[in-house]
Formats: structure tokens, sequence, C-alpha cells
């Protein structure tokens, strides 16, 4: 009997280990290869946390009109060991972003590059993206 309860709490015990690795959301699920964009915007907000950094962004179409647009990157590390820091992205700053639209056509977008007014190139791949 005490094998047998043994067997279950493991089994449970597995179960809550391997639970984070189904929350993770496929890139091709969420993002469209056939949607590539590059846009000039107004960085608005940063959130430089886990997994991925956010960061959202004012575009502005032929009219002028600003919408803003949520952009996905890698997470903290991976841009870290590229040169990224928390301050990198600054709200006000003026950058084109390269990288692929949401599959549903909202202003969301996977970031593969940022360019800094300066010129500056960084790559911000998030996971899945093709390097």
């Amino acid at each position: 009997m005490r094998s047998t309860f043994s067997y279950w709490i493991l089994g449970l015990s597995l179960l809550f280990v391997a639970a984070p690795v189904f929350s993770h959301h496929s890139f091709m699920k969420e993002f469209d290869m056939k949607k590539p964009i590059t846009l000039k915007a107004t960085v608005t907000k940063v959130d430089w946390s886990n997994p991925h950094i956010n960061f959202w962004a004012d575009v502005k179409d032929e009219k002028g009109v600003a919408t803003n647009w949520a952009f996905q990157s890698a997470s903290p590390t991976a841009l870290a060991r590229g040169g990224w820091t928390a301050e990198t992205l600054k709200p006000g700053q003026q950058i084109t972003i390269e990288g692929f639209q949401a599959r549903d056509g909202k202003p969301y977008a996977t970031t593969r590059f940022v360019t800094f007014a300066d010129g500056r190139k960084m790559q911000a791949n998030a996971d899945g993206v093709p390097r």
C-alpha cells in the first residue's frame, strides 16, 4: 500500500514540474512568417522581465494617426548576451522594428531587429524566430 501511494505522489509531482512546459506558446501559432513588417515607431513603454522582453511603441500611418503596437523580443538573458541592457530601450526613442506580425492581424509583432536613430542595429529575436 505504501509503495502505491509513493508512485502516486511521484506521478503528481512530475505533472507539476511539467506544467510550465505546456504553458509556453508556439511562435508559429502566434506569429506569421508570411507577414514580415518593418515599422518606424516611438517607444512608449518597456517591460524588461521574463519570459520575454515586451515593449510598446506608437506607429503612425500615412495620415499621421498613431497606433500603439505591442512587440515581443527574446528573454532578458538572451538579449543581455547580445549587448542589451534594461536601459537600451527607453520611452521616447525613435526606432525601426523588423519582425513578424501576429496571425490575427492585431498591432502585435515579434521582433527580429531594432535599429536606433544613431544607426545601431541590434538583434532582438524572440524564441523560435529563424536567424
